[in-house]
């Protein structure tokens, strides 16, 4: 596994330096940081299980710094003397609001990460209220897939698109253009089934890139390829006007980590 790089255009990390030092005076690796926030928090799996992790809980690494994001945007970053805080969204086993708590960087117009706290902890005490967590959506029936809806595949996109394409299975991209492009929409056809059965089947995750910049609140159905049983990628739809537009496709552990923005996914067929 390599080990974990910083990364330099984050608004976390551009915010506050992440990293902590031990009794000898050494800096400690930011997956310290990580292991502190996973050892307060609700026991949950934060690595990947159906690609090599990178870096130690991948999961868990791209929950909070996009989260941050979102936090930044909302103003939701509580200021109080020369203290900062913001909600996790995450809590403990007793259902405590876990926050990321810093203190102001003299020597820098920065501030510096002290240590995950929970909501009774006496070092909050000077923050009233605490601030919120982060959200994603404004009404809830946006978290429900409408299958009254007809939903509309750019399949020349996801067949065509290399960052598409490289997403299926190798033994599904050695087929020829003709039976791939039958088997994904019979796939395609199987998870519009599946979720007119049971709403829940559809998963929400927070998507943002190259068309939404901005950030997008989408909906995740699973396309199995080779096993009914079994999904092989998550095909990302929203909505346009009065039907849904599906046009990309993400490997499990990539739709796991937008889905996690928004809630713990529990559901048979997207998990770590």
């Amino acid at each position: 596994m390599k080990p974990f790089q910083q990364p330099t255009k984050c608004a976390l990390f551009e915010y506050a330096y992440i990293g902590s030092y031990s009794d000898d005076g050494t800096e400690a690796k930011i997956e310290n940081t990580l292991h502190a926030l996973k050892s307060l928090a609700m026991d949950e799996n934060w690595e990947y299980t159906k690609t090599a992790n990178t870096h130690p809980l991948p999961i868990l690494y791209n929950y909070l710094i996009h989260t941050f994001t979102r936090i930044q945007e909302e103003n939701k970053i509580a200021e109080k003397d020369n203290y900062s805080c913001f909600n996790t969204g995450l809590v403990t086993e007793n259902q405590e609001e876990i926050f990321m708590l810093f203190t102001r960087n003299r020597t820098r117009d920065s501030w510096k990460f002290i240590e995950f706290c929970k909501e009774s902890s006496n070092d909050l005490t000077k923050f009233n209220p605490l601030p919120n967590r982060a959200s994603y959506f404004t009404d809830p029936s946006e978290l429900i897939y409408d299958t009254r809806l007809e939903l509309r595949i750019n399949i020349d996109h996801i067949v065509n698109d290399p960052d598409n394409f490289v997403r299926f299975p190798e033994d599904i991209q050695k087929l020829s253009i003709h039976q791939l492009i039958n088997t994904f929409n019979g796939a395609v056809v199987h998870a519009n089934k599946r979720v007119k059965r049971n709403y829940l089947t559809a998963i929400p995750q927070y998507y943002r890139g190259k068309y939404f910049p901005k950030g997008q609140l989408q909906l995740l159905l699973p396309l199995c390829l080779k096993d009914p049983s079994k999904a092989d990628l998550a095909l990302a739809v929203y909505k346009q006007e009065n039907t849904y537009s599906g046009r990309t496709c993400l490997t499990l552990d990539m739709a796991i980590n937008n889905a996690r923005l928004i809630t713990r996914p529990d559901d048979e067929w997207l998990k770590p």
